[in-house]
C-alpha cells in the first residue's frame, strides 16, 4: 500500500521512450539550489506566520508538498509515504489547534474522508466513461491532506488554484511555446495541487478566526 501512486494526468500518454534528460550537469544542480531555496522560504514563512508549533509543523506541510510537487513533475507519481507523513502532520496540526480536543481532529478526519471520496468518485467515474484514466489515486490521497490540513471553505479554494495553474500551463505550453500537444498528453496534478495547500494554509493562518 505505502508505495507509489501514479498521480493525475488528463489521459493515459503514449509509450514513454528510454532516454532521460541529463539533470547530473549544470542545469540540474541550479534546479536544486532553486528547489532548496524554496524550501527554505516556505519554511521561513511558515514559522512567520504561523504561532509556535503550528509554525513549525506548517513548515514541515511546506517541505512535503515540495517534495511532492518536485516528484509528481518528474515522474508521475506520488509516493505514498509523503502523503502519509503530510495526513499524519496535519492530524498533529489539529491536535495542536484543538488543544487536544478530540472533536477538532474527528472533523479534521471527516474532511478527509469526504474529499478524498470525492476524488475518488471522479477518478472512478471519468475511468468508467472514457476507459482511461484522468486524474490518479496519488490525487485522490492528496486530496486527504488537503481535507486534513484545511478548513471546508478552504479546500475548494486550493483546489481552485491547482485546476487554474494547470489549465494556465497547458495554455502556454500550447499557445505560446507552441508545444505540439495530443489530447493524451500528460498533465502531473500533484505539481499544482500540493503548492496550492500550502499556499492556503498560508491564507487560512493569517484569516481572522471563524472565517
Amino acid at each position: 500500500m505505502f508505495g507509489q501512486t501514479v498521480s493525475g494526468q488528463v489521459a493515459d500518454a503514449p509509450p514513454a521512450n528510454n532516454s532521460q534528460p541529463d539533470v547530473e550537469g549544470g542545469s540540474g544542480l541550479g534546479l536544486k539550489v532553486t528547489a532548496a531555496a524554496i524550501g527554505v522560504l516556505a519554511v521561513a514563512a511558515s514559522v512567520m506566520v504561523g504561532a509556535g508549533t503550528a509554525g513549525v509543523l506548517g513548515g514541515g506541510l511546506a517541505l512535503i508538498m515540495l517534495a511532492i510537487a518536485i516528484t509528481d513533475a518528474r515522474s508521475f507519481l506520488i509516493p505514498d509515504p509523503l502523503n502519509l507523513a503530510a495526513v499524519m502532520l496535519g492530524l498533529a496540526n489539529a491536535a495542536v489547534l484543538g488543544q487536544g480536543d478530540l472533536a477538532v481532529m474527528a472533523e479534521a478526519v471527516l474532511r478527509a474522508v469526504f474529499f478524498a471520496g470525492a476524488f475518488l468518485a471522479l477518478h472512478l467515474a471519468y475511468l468508467r466513461l472514457r476507459r482511461r484514466r484522468g486524474i490518479g489515486l496519488g490525487d485522490v490521497k492528496l486530496a486527504a491532506v488537503a481535507g486534513i490540513w484545511l478548513d471546508w471553505p478552504i479546500v475548494p479554494i486550493a483546489i481552485e488554484i491547482a485546476a487554474l495553474s494547470a489549465l494556465a500551463t497547458y495554455a502556454v505550453r500550447r499557445y505560446a511555446l507552441r508545444h505540439r500537444l495530443r489530447p493524451s498528453t500528460r498533465l502531473p496534478f500533484g505539481l499544482f495541487f500540493a503548492p496550492a495547500i500550502w499556499i492556503c494554509w498560508l491564507l487560512q493562518t493569517t484569516l481572522p478566526s471563524g472565517w
